[in-house]
């Protein structure tokens, strides 16, 4: 019965990773992975137990946020300790080169035995490459330059033992020395936060002398400019006999003001005055009537106090003029009063219009006085503010020089008073205590993890390698691969045989499973060919020791269980069929029978086993294709039909010669066998194209030499 894998051809869209496949590669090649994994942690766990201890102490550093001072002058030292940066430039002063150069030397660490460590055959090859390379120097300059690098490399080492942790979140610092002295990891880890401490306060005195220093010296400049200024604010007083310069300019303010009222008033007089004198020219000086029709004039009052004299001589005029005749005495009297009356008014309009005349002129006088008044006051009020302006600039100057002297004079004093004061900028909240207990190597560790990374490294090995593998593994390749049915394994012996034993295993009551894997690839050739003829049967393989010879003698065993069975060994070139069996090599065979050296019945051997008869390659020919090639195997396998049910024919390798490919037309199915993980694929894609090109009817593939644990999976342990 034809085997078929499990596996399904991949869908669209399906994983293209078969994650079984996988782990079933792993799994072949568990006890490899396992011994080499376990292995690899027993070297690590030799190594790690020779490894040199190391020791790490820790000491808490608080870092002050505001530190101690008796005056505050951050602008002295120049920092905000509020900002996150100040904490960030702490963390790093505690990591720079300084301060670890400062603690090497301080505990006079160059020749401690520490930090001395073994030169090793690298570094002993890398120095004399180098002096090879070098150029030669003096004696004296390659020993400084020695001493150099030998501080340089020994202070490496030592910084490389440093650890700065800052704890998250608060204003600790963890300060950690790892080395294999515990004494000295724990001298180290309190030295470093106290060189940090000391370089601090060390770096602040100094910012204090030198604040203290350039503030003195530029306490003289400002106290020297700030007389030079007093100087010319009070020769400029008295240049200008100023008193109070404010109290100057807020009168010439006050005189102008008056002035300017004043000269408004004088304008206002002088334009009604010429109004008037205009509207009085336009009547003649006699025209009374027309005079008094001005309001101006009858306005004034000694006009209208003649005009109430003129009216009452009128009404009595009016009234005795009733009572007289015009030549009557009292008539005569009127008239006289009545015509000196109209003289006064217009006497009093006359006056009325000179006085207006000699007022505009005055009024004209006066606004010419003004005016001139005026602008002189002016000027002498734009020069005075010229003066005042010259005048602040000069106070200006002096009021500056006095603040800047003040400030600085207060900072120098300042920076005095603080100098002395030694507040800390952090301060040990634990110190370091002698480590009990090594922190490196972690031999469970590093043994864990080389067992954890071996596993995953042979892994990877493993299905690198099974990636790579191009060869035929199991049945699922023969269908997949190389699209051909599967007829079948033959399980890998359990222990290494002989040929005549291999050629026996199917009787073999102890190789159960090969015998069943025989049968298997019998029912499966018998039920491909339920309807068409099945007599003979050609075996193949693509080249030599792939095990065609024992498929063939097997396969012969088991149709010889149901039917009378032929076996011929066609591998005219390295016949192996008769030495199987024991046969002497003068025995007639089949080149005997194409070459008609030797009757059919002289090249047949009788009953070999139950039910099957052999018949060997004979004579080795000269010419084994020419005879395979001629008629005379069509005749003789004519005839062998006729005596035999199976005949089956084991032919040499598709690709070493090309005889299987003369006998393929004449076998109505064609086996070939492929040896298990040493045959490639691409090898057997070949080996089918010839034998489809020889028009052979090949019926499927018989994968020989496999190993169980491939097999387990696709047959488990079912009847065996």
């Amino acid at each position: 019965m034809a085997v078929y894998s499990s596996e399904k051809p991949l869908a669209s869209g399906e994983q293209l990773v078969d994650v079984s496949k996988l782990f079933g590669v792993i799994g072949r090649f568990k006890w490899r992975i396992l011994i080499l994994a376990i292995s690899s942690a027993i070297l690590a766990a030799s190594i790690a137990q020779h490894m040199t201890p190391i020791y790490r102490s820790t000491a808490t550093l608080l870092i002050e946020a505001q530190q101690a001072r008796a005056i505050k002058i951050e602008e002295v030292y120049g920092f905000n300790s509020a900002q996150q940066e100040y904490y960030l430039t702490q963390f790093e002063i505690l990591k720079s080169r300084s301060i670890a150069e400062r603690v090497f030397n301080e505990l006079s660490l160059a020749g401690h035995p520490a930090l001395q460590g073994k030169p090793s055959f690298s570094n002993k090859a890398k120095a004399y490459i180098k002096s090879l390379l070098s150029p030669p120097a003096s004696a004296s300059v390659d020993t400084e330059l020695s001493s150099a690098l030998t501080h340089k490399r020994r202070l490496d080492k030592f910084s490389s033992g440093i650890q700065i942790d800052p704890v998250r979140k608060t204003q600790l610092v963890n300060l950690s020395y790892q080395s294999s002295d515990p004494r000295l990891a724990q001298a180290v880890a309190n030295a470093i936060g106290e060189a940090y401490i000391s370089s601090q306060l060390d770096a602040r005195l100094g910012i204090t002398q030198k604040a203290s220093s350039w503030l003195g010296g530029r306490i003289g400049e400002l106290r020297e400019r700030l007389e030079q200024s007093e100087t010319r604010l009070e020769a400029f007083r008295a240049q200008h006999n100023l008193v109070d310069v404010e109290g100057v300019t807020a009168l010439d303010a006050r005189e102008l003001e008056r002035l300017n009222e004043e000269l408004t008033d004088a304008r206002s007089k002088k334009a009604k005055a010429e109004g008037f004198l205009a509207l009085v020219r336009q009547f003649d000086q006699h025209d009374v009537s027309g005079l008094e029709s001005l309001p101006e004039i009858t306005s004034h009052p000694s006009v209208q106090n003649v005009k109430r004299e003129v009216m009452a001589v009128e009404r009595k005029y009016s009234e005795l003029n009733k009572v007289y005749g015009p030549k009557h005495p009292k008539m005569i009297a009127v008239q006289a009063e009545l015509l000196t009356v109209n003289n006064s008014l217009r006497q009093q309009i006359n006056r009325l219009i000179e006085g207006i005349e000699k007022e505009a002129q005055s009024a004209e006088r006066r606004l010419s006085s003004l005016e001139q008044q005026f602008s002189r006051t002016k000027t002498a009020f734009s020069s005075l503010g010229s003066v005042e302006s010259d005048y602040r600039r000069l106070q200006r100057e002096v009021e500056t020089n006095q603040l800047l002297f003040d400030s600085f004079f207060a900072r120098q004093k300042e920076t005095e008073v603080t100098g002395d004061f030694d507040a800390p900028i952090a301060r040990f909240t634990d110190r370091a205590v002698l480590p009990s207990e090594p922190v490196k190597p972690n031999k469970k560790l590093i043994v864990m993890l080389t067992f954890i990374s071996t596993l995953l490294l042979g892994a990877i090995i493993a299905l690198l390698q099974d990636m790579l593998n191009d060869t035929v593994k199991n049945t699922a390749d023969i269908e997949q691969a190389l699209a051909q049915c599967a007829l079948g394994y033959l399980p890998k012996g359990l222990k290494k045989k002989n040929d005549q034993q291999r050629s026996l295993a199917y009787f073999d009551p102890k190789q159960r499973r090969y015998s069943e894997s025989v049968r298997n690839i019998r029912t499966a050739l018998s039920l491909m060919a339920l309807d068409k003829p099945l007599q003979v049967i050609e075996i193949t393989s693509s080249q030599p020791q792939e095990g065609k010879t024992t498929v063939s003698i097997n396969l012969a065993f088991a149709f010889a269980a149901l039917e009378r069975v032929l076996l011929i060994d066609a591998d005219l070139r390295k016949p192996s069929v008769g030495s199987r069996f024991n046969l002497p090599l003068y025995q007639s065979g089949l080149a005997n029978i194409l070459s008609r050296t030797a009757t059919l019945d002289e090249c047949i051997v009788k009953d070999v086993q139950e039910g099957v008869d052999i018949m060997p390659a004979g004579a080795i020919p000269l010419n084994p294709m020419e005879l395979l090639a001629g008629h005379g195997l069509q005749s003789l396998l004519t005839e062998l039909k006729g005596r035999y049910d199976k005949i089956i024919i084991d032919t040499a390798p598709v690709q070493a010669v090309s005889d299987p490919l003369l006998v393929a037309p004449h076998a109505d199915a064609v086996v070939l066998v492929v040896k298990a993980d040493h045959t490639r694929i691409p090898l057997v894609q070949h080996t089918l194209g010839q034998l489809h090109q020889a028009h052979a009817r090949v019926y499927g593939v018989v994968l020989n030499q496999m190993k169980m644990n491939k097999a387990e999976p696709y047959y488990a342990n079912y009847g065996v």
